[in-house]
Formats: structure tokens, sequence, C-alpha cells
């Protein structure tokens, strides 16, 4: 037995130094090193949730109509290049959950963040029917809340992003802890983004309180469509190794057309307007464990078709994760291993490792 557990750690002593070997022809490992032949589990809690917020520009004004979202605890995984979350708002979290008198929320809240080495993907799918204004006065309803059990926001769009600086930073290391960034880095951002959305209520959207003009024109659907190009920098610090705080901001100025509906019929609107991506990402890491805290917040700017009115569409996600890795059941290297050399044979053929 003894012997047996010796040839062990050398077999995995072995394929760690190779995965190493191979790693460091594409990337700097003593900035960071990977993960990648173990599984990454996590546990985690979660807050995802969709807010419009209208600002009147002349007098300051300002309400923002938010979603009665839920606390979500889940499990997940990651292994080489597939990860898999599950999470679910249970019963036991009402303590941390919505209050009653905010209403009630309905929503499909799709979020999918794909960290390559190199290419950075977010994939947004926002269905929400059901928000409250917030602050309780800025609908001039006093101390009650303004409740819009009417009003729906729809959403969907992708954020594409290159990472120039991929030999020393890694994004896994600090959204998916595959990857361990041992010293400070950062990199310059650039890529494009587009988003297609409604907003659409039974009465106008935008209060009185907030701009008496616009509101008796009665406005009760917006439909945009924008797309354009980003920038912007991304820059981890790391504190004796294990310690790390990341920080990215990316900025978009995209052109397209908006739809306004309302009482005075139906006008169409080209013009421009901006988009601003914030990351911040904190926690621990080692070779076995991590702990992360994660925030991400994408505001996507509307044409409000009134100078002195803006409206933003804003989606953030929250969450603790709680990190372990571990050597994967046999059965799934031996298919994931098959898998690899299926990749590397089109890889090969393509001369996809000049862009992956």
């Amino acid at each position: 037995m003894a012997q047996h557990d010796r040839a062990t750690e050398r077999a995995l002593r072995n394929e760690r130094r190779l995965e190493l070997k191979e790693f460091s022809k594409v990337a700097d490992t003593s900035y960071y090193i990977p993960y990648h032949s173990q599984v990454t589990g996590r546990i985690y809690l979660s807050r995802k949730a969709t807010s419009v917020s209208i600002k009147n520009f002349g007098d300051g004004h300002q309400l923002t109509y938010k979603p009665n979202s839920t606390l979500n605890l889940g499990i997940g995984a990651t292994y080489k290049l597939i990860t898999i979350n599950i999470a679910y708002g249970f019963s036991f979290l009402n303590f941390l959950n919505p209050q009653h008198e905010l209403g009630k929320t309905k929503y499909l809240d799709l979020q999918c963040h794909l960290y390559g080495r190199k290419i950075v993907i977010d994939g947004f799918g926002q269905f929400y029917r059901g928000f409250y204004a917030s602050p309780k006065e800025s609908a001039g309803t006093g101390n009650a809340y303004y409740v819009r059990p009417d009003l729906r926001v729809k959403q969907v769009g992708i954020s594409v992003q290159y990472v120039l600086n991929n030999r020393r930073f890694s994004y896994r290391a600090s959204f998916l802890q595959n990857e361990w960034q041992k010293k400070s880095a950062g990199t310059l951002l650039v890529g494009f983004e587009s988003y297609l959305g409604n907003i659409i209520a039974d009465s106008t959207i935008i209060p009185t309180s907030i701009d008496p003009k616009l509101a008796k024109s009665n406005i009760n659907e917006f439909w945009y469509f924008k797309t354009g190009p980003n920038a912007g920098y991304a820059y981890t610090l790391v504190y004796r190794k294990h310690l790390f705080l990341t920080g990215s901001i990316a900025g978009n100025l995209g052109a397209g057309n908006n739809t306004i509906i309302s009482d005075n019929g139906q006008e169409n609107i080209f013009g421009i307007s901006t988009s601003i991506f914030i990351r911040a990402f904190a926690g621990y890491n080692s070779n076995q464990w991590a702990i992360s805290a994660v925030y991400t917040s994408n505001d996507v700017g509307i044409n409000s078709g009134n100078v002195s009115s803006s409206i933003t569409l804003n989606t953030t996600n929250i969450r603790l994760n709680f990190i372990y890795r571990f050597r994967p059941p046999k059965r799934v290297k031996e298919n994931m291993d098959k898998f690899d050399k299926v990749k590397k044979s089109v890889e090969e053929k393509f001369n996809y490792d000049q862009w992956k």
C-alpha cells in the first residue's frame, strides 16, 4: 500500500511538472500558474439584479427601479474548459431575502462570463417583471415604496474584450480560481459590445417627480439597440502571493437606434450613448483552497430622446465563493484527455494558438 501511495504521488508530481512546463509556453509562470488538471469546486452565495435608473440633469432628481430579487445558494465546478454552476433561492435564506413591501419580482437572469487567457466574453439575458422605486421619496409617495408590478425589462447583450498582457495577467485567477496570480500585474483591454432590449409599462415609465414634461407625454415603451467599441484597464494587486485585489473598468461608446412609444406616437432616434463595465474581485488563493468576493456591474446607457434626462440599465452580480481543488475522478479525466487530444489536433490544423 505504501509503495502504491508513493507511486501515485510521483505520478501526480510528474503530471504537475508537465502541466507547468506546457503552460510556460503561453504564459509567464512566475506571475501566475494553472490548476487546469484539477477540479476547482465551489460553494457560493450570489445575488443578481437588473435595475433601471432615470435621472433629470436639470434639477438632479434621480429614481432607480430595482427588482426584489433573491439571495441564492449554489454549487459549481471548473475543470479545464468547462464550468458548471447551479444556484437556487432556498427558503431558509428568507431572512436575507426580499421584503414584502417591495413588491414581487418575477425574473430570469442569465449571465455567462467566459474568462479565456486572451479573450473575455460576457453574455447577458435579462427578463424581469415587477420593480420598486428607490429611494422611497423619489417618486413622491411619502413613506410608502412606489411599486411597479407592470414594469417589464428585457435585454440581451454581449461584450468581448482582448487581454493585451495575457502572459502576466489572469482574469481566471480572480474569478474562477482555477489559476493562481502570484505577482501583481495589469493589462489594457480592447473590444466591442452590443445590446438589444426594451422597457415596457402600462403607464408612464418616467414619473412626474423626475421629469414633468416627459411624464405628461406618457412614455410607456422604449426599444433600443446599440453597438460599438470598448476599451479599459484591469489590475491585480497581490500581497504575499496569497491575498489579491483585482479591479477593472471599461468604457463603451455605442451607436444605435432607439424607439420611444408614447401618447404622441412613435419616435425613432439614432444617437450615441455610453456604457461602463466595472469588475472587482478580492480574496485569498493557495495551492488547494481559495475564497473570493466578486462584484460585476454593467451600466448600459439608453438615449431617452431628451437631453435633460438619461436612462441607464444596470446589471449586477455579487458572489461570495468558497473554493476547494481536487483531483478529478478517473473516468472524467480519461474522457477529458480524449477531448484534449481532439482539441489539440484541431488547434494544430488551424494554427489556433496564434489567437486563442
